[in-house]
């Protein structure tokens, strides 16, 4: 059947009565290599409505199903999703709740990656930007921007404001992200100090501990004056470049200790005086 499909599609454009039993077929079986024939001509909607199905398929035959998506639908409109489109199809699948095993997902990017040609640098950033502002973040998105960056090292920049726009975000807040984010600042290290820098003071502490690696040339880099002048007190103190204050007693404090002591000292003299007076008498 398959092989009669392919006859009736290749070279031509398929009528809408054999899209339509196509798509009559596809709903009866749930066998999405049915609609790999006329993917190039459905709707779009209709395409990511299907798109976790198509995830779910062994690697091969995803490739090809890739394929045919950006195939060119008719000669005045251009693939049904662009390659920017397919990356965060991708991302923004729910393994849990679609019943789709992780693994599966990762496959899916990492074909993706094996084809530069397509999926460029330009794609990558158009994609990772938009996924940047996806609530909440998925799950795979660190993993991305690190493959990225191997494939891409002059995406460093770009990968430097995505990852200050996590900071905003408060990434630590998301566990597994986190644990991402730190694996990606040591991979862009020395560029990613200035981001680190960033981090409110509990979490830059966070990091260093998960990673005292880091810490070192993070200390020489945080020395430079014109760094050390732009950070919080409280990053200094993490950072070993400053006294915690709060260690420290507070001038009020030691003045009324010194002021108590000497009282204390001036109570005792005064008993003295007394109780020699006192013997003296006797």
């Amino acid at each position: 059947l398959m092989q009669v499909l392919q006859t009736l599609t290749d070279g031509a454009v398929p009528s809408q009565d054999l899209i339509s039993s196509i798509k009559n077929l596809y709903s009866k079986t749930k066998d999405t290599e049915f609609l790999f024939p006329v993917m190039a001509h459905l709707p779009k909607d209709e395409i990511l409505s299907v798109f976790p199905n198509i995830v779910n398929l062994p690697v091969d035959k995803f490739q090809v199903a890739l394929s045919r998506i950006l195939q060119q639908g008719s000669p005045q409109h251009g693939p049904i999703l662009d390659p920017s489109e397919i990356l965060i199809a991708i991302h923004v699948i729910d393994p849990e709740k679609e019943g789709i095993p992780l693994k599966k997902v990762m496959d899916a990017c990492a074909a993706c990656f094996e084809q530069r040609t397509t999926f460029t640098q330009q794609v990558l950033a158009k994609a990772l930007n938009q996924l940047v502002e996806q609530i909440p973040l998925p799950l795979l998105f660190m993993r991305t921007v690190m493959q990225a960056i191997s494939a891409f090292p002059a995406l460093v920049d770009f990968v430097m404001e995505i990852m200050s726009r996590l900071v905003s975000k408060q990434i630590w807040k998301y566990p597994k992200l986190w644990v991402g984010f730190l694996k990606c600042a040591i991979l862009t290290k020395p560029q990613s100090y200035g981001v680190l820098l960033q981090l409110p003071a509990p979490q830059l502490e966070n990091a260093l501990n998960k990673n005292p690696v880091l810490k070192a040339p993070l200390v020489e880099h945080a020395s430079q004056p014109n760094v050390r002048s732009t950070l919080p007190r409280s990053s200094l103190v993490v950072l070993g470049l400053a006294e915690d204050q709060q260690q420290q007693p507070a001038p009020e404090a030691q003045s009324s200790q010194n002021q108590a002591a000497e009282t204390s000292s001036s109570a005792a003299e005064a008993t003295t005086e007394v109780t020699q007076e006192s013997s003296a008498a006797s």
